[in-house]
């Protein structure tokens, strides 16, 4: 077989045009043959016609417009702010400072955060701090084309520099702070550019309603310029959040950290709120967030841009409203609603007009209080020198009585540190409290040597008296009217009690150094636990 090859090997070198003529013609029958079978297979399955119709993109179709046209319009006031802070370097192992804003409570290393410890931290960003100066972000909104802006105080407090950028724009301006009030956590601040600039238009807050449809405009974290988040309010007047004159809109629109200060917009596209706060269990958003009302905005920008601070006004008086709007209080009293005070400052217009701790006020010039937004806010937007004209309840009858407004800071010159009651003791046998005769070295000590009642020593934990907010120290007067002079007294008075029985107790407490607060306390009693 070898010997075949060679030889057809050397037959195909001596005759190549033989050989190269051999294989094309192998190569060319082998193509012919390929053709045909393909064409045959081809023809046994020849191609269908399909009745699809064609795609194609469709013309651009116009959605509801509704929250477009609204941003194009507020969004250009929307702007960027950025304070610098310069602060004291921390000595090894100490918690890092943050700025004292309002709400902020201190060091941040403590653990033992309460629910609002962090309320501001949380909503506004504070980035780590540098060595000897700490750098803030948030929002605010131009309210006049001037270069007028509002936003919050503690996006600017204590800062050393105020930057502002504009929306779109690359390039920070300085500010200039025209004025703060702390009590609102609002701003007012300014920048020249030479031109004028986009405004917000502020709208009336007390005409939305819980369900209406909102916009939030910010810079959350800083630098997500200009972002906008649709959402519902959630609430309104919501207090017991922030400070006393603040009663919030709340809303579900997202708002993060950097938000603070931006607006909160309606449909129509006025800015109803100035966004403030947030409650979260992280560090962004969880669907609460809050917004000061427009109406009480503008009240403070008025006064700020006219004289640089707020001026509130006062009549002397100090109540807590869960106690003072008490229904079962009231109604032991006589009074079908209102405030009962629990306080009246020495020299106020208050006692000038003969107020008492203990009166219930029913109404300011002609308007209803059933809380105590409905008694403060009138007197505190009322300029100072003016009168008022309000009804009070004394001994279940009505009297009337008109005041001269005066200045709240002359009155209460210490008025940022608003005492709470403490909670703490209840009820055991005689509703959870032991009570002495002030004639004990304790009572003496305590400094009642000169009134009558029994001086309250212990309240059990848990108990109906620890419920309706008794406290150690504090010294029972009346029960259900009738005067308590001593423990047989007490124990007289209430050893015929049932369960389900109103019982009204009406106390003094001491608030510091000689003052005494009358204060009114009452539940229906409950029954025995078995």
């Amino acid at each position: 077989m070898g010997l075949q090859l060679i030889e057809f090997a050397a037959w195909a070198r001596n005759r190549k045009i033989v050989a190269s003529l051999l294989v094309t013609v192998t190569l060319a029958i082998g193509i012919v043959i390929g053709t045909v079978a393909s064409g045959r297979v081809g023809a046994s399955h020849p191609a269908s016609t399909s009745d699809a119709t064609p795609l194609a993109i469709p013309d651009p179709v116009q959605l509801s417009s509704a929250f477009a046209s609204i941003v194009s319009k507020v969004q250009p006031a929307v702007v960027n702010i950025s304070t610098t802070q310069v602060i004291e370097r921390r000595a090894p192992g100490q918690g890092r400072p943050v700025p004292r804003g309002h709400g902020q409570m201190g060091p941040q290393d403590d653990q033992d955060q309460q629910p609002f410890q962090d309320f501001f931290n949380r909503f506004f960003d504070f980035p780590d701090q540098g060595p000897t100066a700490e750098r803030s972000l948030g929002s605010g909104v131009v309210v006049d084309k001037k270069g007028y802006i509002l936003t919050n105080n503690h996006v600017v407090d204590q800062a050393t520099k105020v930057q502002v950028t504009l929306n779109g724009e690359q390039m920070p301006y300085t500010a200039k702070v025209i004025g703060v009030d702390e009590e609102t956590d609002l701003a007012v601040i300014k920048i020249d550019v030479g031109h004028d600039l986009p405004a917000a238009k502020l709208g009336n807050s007390d005409s939305v309603q819980v369900g209406d449809w909102a916009l939030a405009i910010g810079n959350p974290f800083g630098f997500l310029q200009g972002s906008v988040t649709a959402g519902i309010i959630s609430a309104k007047d919501r207090g017991n959040v922030g400070q006393q004159f603040q009663r919030f809109l709340q809303t579900d629109a997202a708002i993060n950290p950097g938000n603070s200060g931006g607006p909160l917009v309606n449909m129509s596209g006025q800015v109803v709120g100035i966004n403030t706060a947030i409650i979260t269990g992280g560090h962004g958003n969880e669907g609460v967030g809050f917004a000061l009302p427009s109406n009480t905005a503008i009240g403070v920008y008025n006064q700020l841009i006219a004289n640089g601070k707020v001026t509130r006004g006062s009549i002397g008086v100090s109540f807590t409203e869960t106690q003072g709007s008490n229904p079962i209080v009231l109604k032991e009293l006589g009074a079908p609603y209102g405030i009962v005070l629990q306080r009246v400052e020495s020299g106020s217009p208050a006692e000038k007009a003969g107020l008492q701790s203990g009166d219930v006020i029913t109404s300011v010039n002609g308007k209803p209080v059933h809380n105590g937004s409905d008694l403060v806010n009138p007197i505190a937007s009322t300029t100072v020198g003016n009168n008022i004209h309000v009804t009070y309840i004394r001994d279940k009858k009505e009297h009337e009585a008109s005041l001269t407004v005066a200045d709240r800071t002359k009155i209460f010159p210490d008025h940022a540190a608003n005492g709470g009651n403490n909670d703490s003791g209840t009820t055991p046998v005689e509703f959870g409290l032991r009570v002495e005769d002030l004639g004990t070295d304790r009572a003496r000590r305590a400094g009642f040597e000169d009134m009558k009642g029994v001086l309250v020593t212990e309240v059990d934990p848990a108990s109906f008296a620890e419920d309706i907010g008794f406290v150690r120290g504090d010294l029972i007067t009346e029960i259900n009217h009738t005067a308590i002079s001593s423990v047989a007294d007490y124990r007289h008075t209430v050893s015929g009690m049932k369960p389900g029985e109103n019982v009204l107790f009406k106390i003094r407490r001491r608030t510091g150094g000689t003052q005494f607060d009358t204060v009114y306390l009452a539940g229906a009693i409950p029954a025995p636990e078995k």
